[in-house]
C-alpha cells in the first residue's frame, strides 16, 4: 500500500543534517548562567545537589575560570553564612566582611570579562530564613522596611563590582527603590535582574540546604510574599510592574514546572527574560538517572531546551558549565 500524501512530515526528520537545518530552537552556552555558592572556610559538597559545591574564595575563582573557558558569560553568586552570624534582621548581610562582597570582588579581578550577578535578599543572613525583616508582631515580613535594607545591600554589591544585582525577595516596590538607590550612588550602569515571578515552590529544598537557611520560621509564611503556584496572569502583571519600575531583565522561578508561565511572561514584556532551573529540578534529574530510570545527558539537555523553547532568553541552571563543556566538545568533534 502506498499513501498519496502531498505532505510527509517525516521528510524533514529523515537525517541529522535536515533536523539541524529546520530546528526551531537552539540552546548555546550564551544562554546559560551558572549559579555558584560561596562560604568562608574550605570547600564542601552540597549533599542534596550532586556535583555542586559550597566554594571557598579560592575554589570559586577556579570554578569561574572553568566557566569562562567553557563559554559561560555569567555566574550568579549566593552566600552561605554560618548560623552563628545570623540574626533576626540579617545584619551580617551589610557587614564589611560579608563573604558575598569578597566573592564578587575576587571573581571580577580574576575574570573581568565574566558577568557577576549578586543575589539581593535577606534569607541567607536571617536566622528565621525569610527574605526580609519581620514586623513587630513577628507574623509577617515588613515590606517597606525590608526594601530599605535591600537597597543598601544592592548598593554594597555594586560597590564590590557586581555587574547585575538580582532582587529575589518579592517585596512590593523593591525594583523602583533599588534602581533609585543605585542611581543615587553612581551605579547607573548596574543592571537589575528582577525575580519578577518567584513562586512559593516545593522545588527549593536543596537550595536551602546549600545556603544553610535551615527550617523556615512560621509564622510568617513564604506564601505571603512569593507567588501562588496556581496563578499565571499574576506573573504577567508582576513582570509588567517590574518593567515599569526599571528592571532590565525579568525572571520566572522555577522554570521546568512553569513553562506556561515563561510563555505568558514572554508575551507580556519585551524585556530579556530569564528562567531559573532550580535546585529541585536539578536534584530530581540526578536522582532518577542514578536509579537508572532516565538517561542523564538526554534528560538534562531536553529540560533546558524546553525552557528555551518556552521563551526564556537565558537560563540559570546548575548544569550550565557541564552543558557548555559538552557543547564545546561536540563542536570540536564535528570540526575534526
Amino acid at each position: 500500500m502506498s499513501l498519496s500524501l502531498p505532505r510527509r512530515m517525516r521528510r524533514n526528520r529523515s537525517s541529522a543534517p535536515l533536523r539541524a537545518l529546520v530546528r526551531e530552537t537552539t540552546l548555546t552556552a550564551d544562554d546559560l548562567i551558572q549559579p555558584l555558592f560561596v562560604r568562608d572556610g574550605e570547600p564542601e559538597p552540597v549533599a542534596s545537589m550532586p556535583g555542586v559545591t559550597r566554594h571557598s574564595l579560592a575554589s570559586l575563582i577556579d570554578e569561574c575560570g572553568r566557566c569562562a573557558a567553557a563559554g559561560i558569560r555569567a555566574v550568579a553568586i549566593f552566600p552561605c553564612i554560618p548560623k552563628e552570624r545570623k540574626d533576626a534582621r540579617g545584619e551580617c548581610g551589610l557587614a564589611d566582611d560579608n563573604v558575598l562582597f569578597a566573592a564578587v570582588a575576587v571573581v571580577k579581578r580574576a575574570q573581568p570579562g565574566l558577568l557577576v550577578i549578586a543575589d539581593v535578599a535577606l534569607d541567607p543572613y536571617a536566622d528565621h530564613g525569610h527574605d526580609g525583616i519581620l514586623d513587630a508582631s513577628g507574623g509577617d515580613v515588613a515590606n517597606d522596611e525590608t526594601v530599605e535594607v535591600l537597597c543598601r545591600l544592592a548598593v554594597r554589591e555594586a560597590q564590590a563590582g557586581a555587574d547585575i544585582v538580582a532582587p529575589s525577595d518579592m517585596m512590593d516596590g523593591r525594583i523602583g527603590a533599588v534602581r533609585a538607590a543605585l542611581d543615587a550612588a553612581g551605579f547607573e550602569r548596574t543592571l537589575i535582574l528582577s525575580y519578577a515571578a518567584k513562586y512559593a515552590s516545593a522545588y527549593y529544598g536543596p537550595f536551602r540546604d546549600a545556603v544553610g537557611s535551615g527550617t523556615i520560621a512560621a509564622p510568617p509564611d513564604k506564601r505571603g510574599y512569593q507567588m501562588d503556584p496556581a496563578n499565571i496572569r499574576e506573573a504577567a502583571l508582576e513582570a509588567q510592574l517590574d518593567e515599569d519600575e526599571g528592571a532590565d531583565i525579568v525572571m520566572v522561578k522555577p522554570a521546568g514546572p512553569y513553562l506556561d508561565v515563561i510563555r505568558a511572561v514572554r508575551e507580556a514584556t519585551a524585556l530579556p527574560l530569564a528562567a531559573y532551573q532550580v535546585s529541585g529540578e536539578y536534584a530530581q534529574i540526578h536522582a532518577a538517572s542514578h536509579l537508572g530510570w532516565l538517561d542523564y545527558e538526554r534528560t538534562r539537555d531536553e529540560s533546558l531546551l524546553a525552557i528555551k523553547r518556552a521563551g526564556a532568553d537565558m537560563i540559570l541552571t546548575y548544569f550550565a558549565r557541564e552543558v557548555a563543556e559538552a557543547m564545546r566538545g561536540d563542536r570540536r568533534g564535528s570540526a575534526g
